[in-house]
C-alpha cells in the first residue's frame, strides 16, 4: 500500500492513509507529501481537503472497516489495490511478476537491471530494495534520497514493473505487456479452496498478456512448466513464450529456451570472513550467446530468480550483458536474507520465508555463509492457521535443513485462531535426530527443537540456545522480524 501511495504522490495527487500502528514506513511516507494517521477511523477521510475521490484498499481491510463504511455512506468509490495499481500502469510496456514464491526479489532484480542499463522504470515492489537509493533510482528524481523510494518509483521511461499477488486473484486486474512466473504450487488454499483453482488462476492470468508480448516462465519448477504446457501462444493472443531453468526440454522450438548453468558461490558476495557466498552461473540463449551471472547474494533460486529478470529485460529490448553487471550490482530485498548485525560471535539474518519451499530453499542457501564450526539456526514463525493446518508435515521436513530449530506459535493475520492449530503441530514433526544428508542436521544428523508459545520470552529462548559461530534466521511473514534486534542486544549484553 505505501507502494501505491508513493506512486501516486508523484504524479501529482494529493494522499492520505492510515495504518493500525505507526511505523518507519508512515514516517518515509510523510516525506513525500502523504498525511497519515495512526488508527482507522471515519474522520481519516477528512485528511484530505474537500475528500478523497476514492479510498483504496489492501487485501487486509475488511468490509466493516470505518472508513470503507463512511466512504460507502458518501458513495465514494472502494478500490482494491490491484486495480489501483493497473490504472498506473496504463499505457506503459508493463511486465507483472507472478509466482507461489520469489516475486519480490525477481521484480527488484529486474527493476535494478533495467535502471542499471540506463532506463527509468516506474516500478512497485513488495519489499525495499536493500542498496542504497541512488543505485535504485536517478539522483534527479524527487524523494530518492529516501529509503521509500526503493520500494516504488514513478519513472519517466516507459517500463512499468510490477510485483502480481495473486494470493486472492486480484492480479487477474492486470493485462501486462509481459509476465514472469518464477514458480506454481498449492498456495492461499484459505481463498482458492483447491489446488486446481489456484493452478486455473494462473491460466486465466497469461489470458490477460497483452497481443505480442510475452511470458517468462521457469521450467524448473513443474508447476510452472505444466502451465507454459498449457499456455500456447495462440492461447494467449499471440504472446512469446519463453522457458528459462537448470533443465530445459520439451516440445518448445530452442529459440524459446533458456539454459543456466549454476557454478556454485563464485559471486561477489562475501561472508564475515571473507569467503565468497554470492551465487553465480552462466546462461545460455537461444541465439548462442553465453551471459555470466554473478551475484552477490546466495542460492541457485536466487540465480534462477535472476536468470528470469534476465530473460525479461531482453524480451524489452536492452542489452543482455548491461542487464548482467546491473544483476551484479543487486543487494538483495529487506526480509529477504537481509543481515541484521552481529554480537556475541552470532550473526543474526531475517527473512520473509513463509511456504514449505521458500524455507527449504532459503535455509539451504544459508549453508553457504555459516562459519566453520558454527550452527544454522532458524526461529520460525508460522503465517495463517490455514496454511499451518495444510503444510505442517512440509514446513517440518523443510526445517530439518537446520541445526537448531525454534517454532514459535502462528501469526493469524487476517485469520481468527483454528482448536488444535499452533506452531507446536509443526515443531514436534521435527526429528531431533536423522541420518546426514546433503544440507541437514549438525554432527550425526542431531538437532535441536523447541516450540515457543510465549513471543514476549523468544528471543530470551534463542539467546539460551546460541553460542559463538552460530547464524540465526529469523523466518516468517509476520511480526518475527522484531526479535532480530531484540535478540543481538540480549547477546551484546552478556
Amino acid at each position: 500500500m505505501s507502494g501505491i501511495a508513493t506512486l501516486l504522490a508523484e504524479r501529482g495527487w494529493p494522499v492520505a492513509g492510515s495504518d493500525a500502528r505507526g511505523s518507519g514506513t508512515l514516517d518515509e511516507l510523510g516525506t513525500v507529501g502523504v498525511r497519515c494517521a495512526v488508527g482507522h477511523r471515519a474522520e481519516n477521510l477528512d485528511l484530505l481537503p474537500g475528500g478523497p475521490t476514492a479510498v483504496i484498499v489492501s487485501t487486509a481491510i475488511r468490509p466493516d472497516n470505518p472508513e470503507v463504511r463512511r466512504a460507502q455512506q458518501f458513495g465514494v468509490p472502494v478500490v482494491r489495490r490491484a486495480e489501483a495499481l493497473a490504472a498506473l500502469m496504463a499505457g506503459a510496456r508493463s511486465v507483472c511478476v507472478a509466482g507461489t514464491h520469489g516475486k519480490t526479489s525477481t521484480t527488484s532484480m529486474l527493476t535494478v537491471a533495467l535502471h542499471a542499463a540506463g532506463l527509468d522504470p516506474s516500478y512497485a515492489i513488495g519489499g525495499v530494495l536493500a542498496q542504497p537509493a541512488s543505485d535504485a533510482v536517478p539522483d534527479a528524481v524527487p524523494g530518492a534520497a529516501t529509503g521509500l523510494a526503493r520500494a516504488a518509483h514513478s519513472g519517466t521511461g516507459d517500463v512499468f514493473v510490477a510485483e502480481a499477488d495473486e494470493s486472492d486473484g486480484s492480479f487477474l486486474a492486470f493485462a501486462p505487456h509481459g509476465a514472469i512466473v518464477t514458480n506454481l504450487e498449492p498456495d492461499h488454499l484459505d481463498h482458492h479452496g483447491t489446488a486446481e483453482a489456484y493452478a486455473a488462476v494462473f491460466d486465466a492470468f497469461t489470458e490477460r498478456i497483452q497481443p505480442g508480448g510475452f511470458l517468462v516462465v521457469c521450467a524448473d519448477d513443474p508447476g510452472a512448466d505444466a502451465l507454459a504446457g498449457r499456455t500456447g501462444g495462440e492461447r494467449i493472443g499471440g504472446a512469446r513464450v519463453v522457458r528459462y531453468g537448470t533443465r530445459v526440454d520439451g516440445p518448445f522450438p530452442p529459440e524459446v529456451r533458456v539454459t543456466v548453468d549454476p557454478t556454485g558461490s563464485a559471486g561477489p558476495g562475501t561472508d564475515q570472513d571473507g569467503a565468497r557466498t554470492g551465487a553465480a552461473g552462466t546462461v545460455r540463449l537461444a541465439d548462442g550467446r553465453e551471459v555470466a551471472l554473478r551475484l552477490a547474494v546466495p542460492g541457485e533460486h536466487m540465480l534462477l530468480n535472476a536468470t528470469a529478470a534476465l530473460v525479461a529485460g531482453i524480451e524489452l529490448g536492452v542489452d543482455p550483458y548491461r542487464l548482467a553487471e546491473g544483476l551484479a550490482a543487486y543487494r538483495g530485498v529487506r526480509r529477504r536474507f537481509e543481515r541484521r548485525g552481529t554480537a556475541g560471535g552470532v550473526t543474526v539474518y531475517d527473512d520473509y520465508a513463509h511456504h514449505p519451499t521458500e524455507v527449504r530453499a532459503q535455509l539451504r542457501a544459508a549453508r553457504a555463509v555459516v562459519p566453520a564450526g558454527g550452527r544454522l539456526v532458524v526461529v520460525f514463525q508460522p503465517h495463517l492457521y490455514s496454511r499451518t493446518a495444510a503444510f505442517a508435515g512440509e514446513f517440518a521436513t523443510a526445517l530439518r535443513s537446520a541445526d537448531v530449530v525454534v517454532v514459535l506459535d502462528v501469526y493469524g493475520a487476517r485469520e481468527e485462531p483454528v482448536p488444535g492449530v499452533s506452531g507446536e503441530l509443526i515443531a514436534r514433526s521435527v526429528p531431533t535426530s536423522d541420518a546426514p544428508a546433503e544440507g541437514v542436521g549438525g554432527p550425526g544428523g542431531t538437532r535441536t527443537v523447541r516450540y515457543e508459545p510465549d513471543f514476549a520470552v523468544a528471543a530470551r529462548t534463542v539467546a539460551g540456545l546460541v553460542r559463538s559461530g552460530d547464524l540465526v534466521i529469523t523466518m516468517g511473514a509476520g511480526d518475527v522480524t522484531t526479535l532480530g534486534p531484540e535478540l543481538l542486544t540480549l547477546l551484546g549484553s552478556r
